[in-house]
C-alpha cells in the first residue's frame, strides 16, 4: 500500500486488480464494505477495462476537466470486483492531475485505489504528520510531498442516471461542472 500526494489530500493506493489489496484498504480506514473505492487511472484507454459504456456527458466532463479534480462514476463492468464497486454495480474514476498521483498510475501500468488517507468519516490529510497513526503503520511506501492544498477533494458525480448527479461537490464547483454541460 502507497500513501501517495493528490491535489488537495493525501490518498491510499493499492493495486485495483486485487482484492486482498482492496481488502487492507478497507480494513485499514474501518470503511463499510457498502461504500465503494474509487480508482485512479493512467489514460481514458483504462475506461474500456473498468466500464460498460462512457455515456455523452462523460465525455463532455473526461474532454474538459481530465486531468482533474472530478470522479466520474460509471456502471462498472461485471468483472470489476465487489469489493471496489461496494455492491453498487458502480465505479468512481478519476485521471489524476498531480504528477506524482499520475506517475504513480502509470508506474504501476494499471489501475490503482484512489481514496483518502484517512479513517473512514474522518477529515481527509493534507501533511503526513496529520496522518493517523493506525494508518501510517501500515503504509509499505510514503511518497512525501509536504504540505498539500488540503480541502474537500474531487468532486464526484454519477453519470449512471439520465441527468448527471452531483454526488459530493469538492474543488471543482457544480456550477462550473454543469455550464460545461449545458455548452455541449
Amino acid at each position: 500500500m502507497v500513501l501517495f500526494p493528490t491535489k488537495c489530500l493525501y490518498g491510499l493506493g493499492a493495486d485495483a486488480f486485487n482484492p486482498e489489496a482492496v481488502d487492507r484498504i478497507f480494513r485499514i480506514k474501518q470503511r463499510p464494505y457498502n461504500k465503494p473505492i474509487s480508482v485512479l487511472i493512467k489514460d481514458t484507454n483504462d475506461l474500456h477495462i473498468l466500464v460498460k459504456h462512457i455515456p455523452s456527458t462523460a465525455k463532455c466532463i473526461i474532454d474538459y476537466f481530465w486531468p482533474g479534480q472530478i470522479t466520474i462514476v460509471f456502471e462498472a463492468k461485471n468483472t470489476v470486483s465487489r469489493n471496489l464497486t461496494g455492491g453498487t454495480g458502480k465505479i468512481g474514476i478519476r485521471l489524476p492531475e498531480h504528477p506524482v498521483a499520475l506517475s504513480l498510475v502509470k508506474k504501476v501500468n494499471s489501475p490503482i485505489t484512489g481514496t483518502s488517507a484517512n479513517i473512514s468519516g474522518q477529515a481527509g490529510c493534507s501533511a503526513i504528520s496529520d496522518l493517523d497513526v493506525q494508518i501510517a503503520d501500515k503504509i509499505d511506501i510514503m511518497l512525501d510531498a509536504g504540505s498539500l492544498k488540503g480541502g474537500t477533494g474531487s468532486t464526484v458525480i454519477d453519470v449512471t442516471t439520465s441527468f448527471p448527479t452531483i454526488l459530493r461537490e469538492g474543488c471543482v464547483s457544480a456550477k462550473n461542472i454543469f455550464s460545461v454541460l449545458e455548452k455541449k
